[in-house]
């Protein structure tokens, strides 16, 4: 398995995007940039892209950009350019001060919330879109009230809390959020979201945001939430695409970029392959009252929400949470 490929190449960026735009118009289309960490590309190389989309789109195409960084390197030129071009910012901030150091620290073994923490309030001061990503890590999970208290404090609108995942192959390791930590950390934390909700405090939280509409037969955005998996098109640097960030691997290699139409790479056996493989299922998932907005959920992320045979974390969760969760559906959805 090849560590980098580098900075994606002129020849390669062009053949996304043209590829990319040659899809049945009108139509909207999200070019979404993540890591490593994009920013190491650098701007002019963003400028670039935003310049071949401009030259190829068509005019009754909707173009949307999204970028996850780290927050480390942006400056003003940075946030200048992300405002003009209504980019979408997830910055990675894990939590609170202590919490995020722990785990995100620099090359020179340095702590970065500080720095990262500038680059957030440059982005909301400057009006950008902008949303928190933090990762849900065994440790972070044990602080539900610490972590709210700490959106609260820097006054985060849209949340996104991402599990942290074993190795594939691996049950659990010292970081990874286990079915247990998972229904009591959302437990906690969805009666404090749930108390400002009511006092007219809204505060987006991705998983409520994914969950609430599904009790008024609203499909989630989050892939793979209803126990099924859709085609990503996750394209590497060299022109390679996978069907999902989560198995950016060899063996799930679909095609290239370069030398594949998107189609062809949809159609291909690899695509079927990862679509229609089996995933670990538990026997809870059968008489759970749950199983409709469920399915044994994303064949990666369920790791964490149940043990094969004796409990689910999400199922906990959700018998705590979908009375008042149904209630909200009702009154928001007509």
């Amino acid at each position: 398995m090849m560590k980098s490929f580098g900075v994606m190449s002129e020849t390669t960026m062009n053949a996304l995007i043209q590829k990319a735009l040659d899809v049945i118009s009108p139509s909207t289309i999200t070019f979404a940039f993540q890591g490593g960490e994009p920013t190491v590309a650098g701007l002019n190389y963003f400028r670039s892209f935003v310049q071949c989309v401009n030259k190829h789109r068509k005019d009754d195409q909707v173009i949307l950009y999204a970028i996850q960084t780290n927050g480390y390197t942006l400056d003003m030129e940075w946030v200048t350019f992300l405002k003009e071009h209504k980019f979408l910012v997830g910055i990675s901030i894990d939590g609170y001060q202590e919490n995020h150091n722990y785990f995100r620290i620099n090359s020179g073994n340095q702590a970065t919330f500080e720095r990262v923490y500038q680059s957030y309030r440059l982005l909301k001061s400057n009006e950008v879109d902008v949303n928190i990503l933090t990762v849900l890590s065994k440790q972070l999970a044990r602080k539900p009230k610490e972590l709210y208290e700490f959106y609260q404090l820097i006054d985060a609108k849209y949340i996104q809390l991402i599990p942290c995942l074993p190795p594939l192959g691996v049950v659990e390791d010292e970081f990874s959020l286990t079915p247990e930590l998972f229904a009591s950390f959302y437990k906690e934390f969805y009666s404090y979201w749930e108390k400002d909700y009511r006092q007219g405090k809204y505060m987006s939280v991705t998983l409520f945001d994914n969950i609430i509409p599904m009790f008024k037969g609203i499909a989630p955005s989050q892939c793979g939430m209803l126990g099924f998996c859709s085609p990503q098109y996750v394209v590497e640097s060299d022109g390679s695409v996978y069907p999902c960030d989560f198995y950016v691997l060899d063996e799930y290699k679909c095609g290239n970029i370069v030398a594949n139409s998107l189609e062809e790479i949809r159609k291909s056996s690899l695509m079927s392959q990862f679509l229609h493989e089996s995933k670990r299922v538990s026997p809870l998932c059968s008489a759970c009252k749950f199983k409709s907005i469920c399915h044994g959920n994303c064949k990666r992320m369920n790791i964490v929400y149940f043990n094969n045979d004796t409990y689910c974390g999400y199922q906990d969760f959700l018998e705590f949470a979908h009375e008042s969760m149904m209630e909200i559906a009702n009154k928001v959805i007509r």
